[in-house]
Formats: structure tokens, sequence, C-alpha cells
């Protein structure tokens, strides 16, 4: 499995209007090939003495953090989902008011090494 993370700084208003954002990409990633779309909008974000995700992006008084991932086969599929994304219509038209400021997002791509999950009944 391949994950691409993201850690963001949203200013609290701005909280529905990234979850809109977020579903309309969410789709997207689906429609291209992704397992899975995970947007986490944080609760308890505690700031580290050396180190923590509000210094990773810098995050100013009033924003909340996010936390997202989106899950693949493999980066492969990721890529190929990526440069066929490019080309969607839909991702032409970008909102005209951002609901964070992308310069301060930090993202990367992870294989996956282990993972558990608890089977609901």
């Amino acid at each position: 499995m391949y994950v691409m993370g993201v850690v963001l700084a949203v200013p609290a208003g701005n909280e529905a209007a990234y979850r809109k954002m977020a579903e309309d990409m969410g789709q997207i990633f689906l429609d291209y090939g992704a397992l899975e779309v995970i947007e986490n909008w944080e609760v308890d974000v505690p700031e580290g003495e050396v180190t923590d995700f509000r210094k990773a992006v810098n995050a100013e008084t009033g924003e909340k953090i996010v936390f997202s991932w989106v899950t693949f086969e493999s980066k492969e599929a990721s890529d190929k989902a990526h440069e066929d994304m490019m080309q969607d219509e839909r991702m032409k038209n970008p909102p005209a008011d951002m609901p964070f400021d992308g310069k301060r997002m930090i993202f990367g791509g992870f294989r996956t090494i282990y993972s558990a999950s608890k089977e609901k009944a």
C-alpha cells in the first residue's frame, strides 16, 4: 500500500470551506483509483518542546491543524492518478479563495510497512 500524507493549518473559521474542498477533492481521488481518503480536523494537538505539528506548518494563532491521507495500491497507482487528475476539468477551476495557505502545507508519500485494524462485528 502507498499513502500520500498531508499536514496543513486552516483558519478555524474556514472549517466548512475546507471540508467542502476536501469532499470535492476526495471524490476526484476516488475517481482516479484512491482506495481511501481521510481528512482529520484538530481536536487535541499539543505544542511540543522541540517540534510538533504546529511548528511543522508554521501555524498561526487561530488556525487548526488538518492531518490527511490518501491510500493507493502502489506508488505507481498514485503517480498515474496524479497525472490523470491534472487533466480532469474539475482540477482546472480551483476555489477562488483557498481556505488555507498552501505554501505552509507539508506532504509526502509513504510505503506501508505495517497495518492493523479491528473488524467491526
